[in-house]
């Protein structure tokens, strides 16, 4: 288990909270129990996410009763990957283990990132036994960690999960990040290598709807394939050399039986077919190309992944 420094805690529990106010109070309470018991040294980091209901005087509450509470909202509801990192950008302990905050991820199950870590690794990832989503959300799921295999590797990218421990000392890789397009699992991959998993519970959701619906997951799909790889300007070269060689084999078609049968192609609708086809694909490629020059766009703003409102750390600095 990670030791505690003189003036920090060995573990940091980083937790990006969004309309989460009926669970965080039992997400607490059990997160309490198992430091307890654990005899763990750890501060837990609550990022409020711009969800507009109760959650920050929860937060707040939380932070007055224990001084172990970090809490941090944000200026507006940025996502999940961006409010994990100014999460981790605020954590002092020598691990930090992130988590969702719907009691998906049982908080009884960090005791086992935390002995993977020991064995020499520095990414574990609480791999679920078995998914508790939907139909739809788990396909969207797999899409996901399909998109992240480019970067990460195959068997990581489908070991990947919310639920992970890390060394905090991977946060030097991506100090200086700023950009608003944030994949905490990519950004892991510029410090490390050593990935590994550990199987874990996932219990189903009591409370709340799960603000990642599928049209997020399938949107922050397409953000890591165009934010943190050039597969798609492969895939758009590729679908354009295959047309390319589509469209000289209908041209030597077209010559070999003009030449042997004094014969022209009859049909608007032949044209008009080939025509689409290379046009699609045409498109297909302006648009991806498109997708790289937003990219571009929005970093050459220098526009910033999240804004802090306030702290629980500022608060009682004034008290």
């Amino acid at each position: 288990m990670p030791q505690a420094g003189p003036d920090a805690p060995a573990i940091s529990i980083v937790i990006p909270c969004y309309r989460s106010a009926d669970n965080l109070p039992d997400l607490h309470r059990r997160l309490d129990a198992v430091c307890t018991a654990k005899g763990l040294s750890a501060e837990f980091v609550l990022v409020e996410d711009g969800g507009g209901d109760g959650t920050w005087d929860v937060i707040s509450q939380l932070a007055r009763t224990d001084r172990r509470v970090v809490g941090i909202q944000l200026a507006r509801n940025y996502g999940q990957h961006n409010a994990l990192l100014c999460g981790i950008r605020a954590a002092r302990g020598q691990v930090i283990v992130t988590m969702d905050d719907d009691l998906q991820n049982p908080p009884e199950e960090i005791p086992r990132l935390l002995s993977k870590i020991d064995e020499g690794f520095d990414v574990v990832y609480g791999s679920p036994v078995q998914e508790s989503h939907g139909l739809l959300r788990n396909v969207a799921s797999l899409v996901t960690k399909l998109a992240l295999q480019h970067s990460m590797g195959a068997e990581t990218a489908r070991k990947s999960s919310a639920f992970r421990a890390f060394r905090t000392r991977l946060r030097a890789a991506f100090a200086d990040y700023n950009s608003p397009t944030v994949s905490i699992e990519v950004l892991l991959t510029w410090g490390t290598t050593r990935f590994s998993s550990v199987d874990v519970r996932q219990d189903r959701r009591e409370r709340g709807q799960s603000g990642y619906t599928v049209r997020k997951l399938m949107t922050h799909a397409l953000n890591m394939m165009t934010g943190f790889s050039t597969l798609p300007l492969q895939i758009a070269s590729v679908a354009g050399l295959l047309f390319a060689a589509g469209g000289f084999v209908v041209l030597m078609y077209v010559l070999v039986r003009y030449f042997i049968s004094d014969a022209v192609v009859p049909g608007f609708s032949f044209l008009a077919s080939i025509i689409s086809i290379f046009s699609g694909v045409q498109l297909f490629s302006l648009g991806i190309i498109g997708e790289y020059i937003a990219r571009m766009h929005f970093r050459a703003m220098e526009r910033p992944p999240y804004s802090v409102r306030s702290s629980t750390e500022d608060t009682s600095q004034q008290a």
